[in-house]
């Protein structure tokens, strides 16, 4: 059960992550939220949820800004349970009028440097700097926030390379940490989501963010059995994709 337990989202001032933070309050946790966007409606939810909880302003393509998260959670809970690695740069093509991202042949090399250095970087450095205070306790749960789009949707080559990127990295970094007992797993939100960063007409036909519902919870609470696949959640239980 995760009640008492110590997470970290990142990623978690807005849409997925601001959902999932308050899912693993709901569940008992004690929950870190970072992003470096404002954490103030978010960590304000929080309390208001009685969610014993801390804001770490967080850039996770800085490694000493990742060090100060890691750092922080423990001065002020003493132990980290559970890492989601949520943080990233979204494609917004799904969303009617917002303008794609550019094609390979037109894309500036800075452009996808920050796309691969953030949503795949960003879980790098996390877990990294994660690893080991979960192998001195000889536990812990790291997560990371899969995506997905079809290869028509022209823009999306950049996002996609780092999502699928996260299975593989994932996966290997399991193979590491089994005899430390930490697991290591991955997971989609559950299908393509408007958040509140989205326009009214997106909203309007897309599902928001509840479709989340409890997988990540789940996930937190994955067997040892299960670490290195990529996690869904069919009849509310988690199953291994591989």
């Amino acid at each position: 059960m995760l009640s008492g337990k110590v997470v970290i989202i990142t990623g978690s001032a807005g849409g997925i992550g601001r959902y999932v933070a308050k899912t693993f309050g709901e569940a008992g946790a004690k929950v870190v939220v970072a992003d470096v966007k404002p954490l103030d409606t978010v960590a304000g939810e929080l309390q208001q949820m009685e969610v014993d909880h801390l804001a770490v302003p967080t850039d996770v393509r800085d490694e000493s800004s990742v060090r100060r998260l890691m750092q922080q959670t423990m001065d002020k809970f003493g132990r980290i349970d559970v890492l989601v690695n949520n943080a990233g740069i979204v494609t917004h093509f799904q969303w009617g009028n917002v303008p794609q991202w550019p094609r390979i042949r037109d894309m500036d090399k800075d452009f996808w440097d920050k796309v691969i250095d953030t949503n795949l970087g960003g879980v790098w450095r996390c877990t990294k700097h994660v690893l080991p205070y979960m192998e001195a306790q000889r536990s812990g749960h790291i997560i990371s926030t899969l995506g997905g789009a079809s290869p028509e949707s022209i823009g999306s080559t950049a996002y996609i390379v780092s999502k699928d990127a996260i299975r593989t990295f994932s996966r290997y970094v399991a193979a590491e940490e089994k005899e430390y007992g930490v697991c290591v797993v991955s997971i989609g939100p559950g299908g393509t989501i408007a958040t509140e960063e989205a326009p009214a007409e997106a909203r309007a036909r897309m599902p928001g963010v509840e479709i989340v519902g409890n997988r990540y919870v789940l996930a937190a609470e994955a067997p040892m059995e299960l670490s290195g696949q990529a996690l869904s959640v069919e009849d509310g239980n988690l199953v291994g994709r591989g």
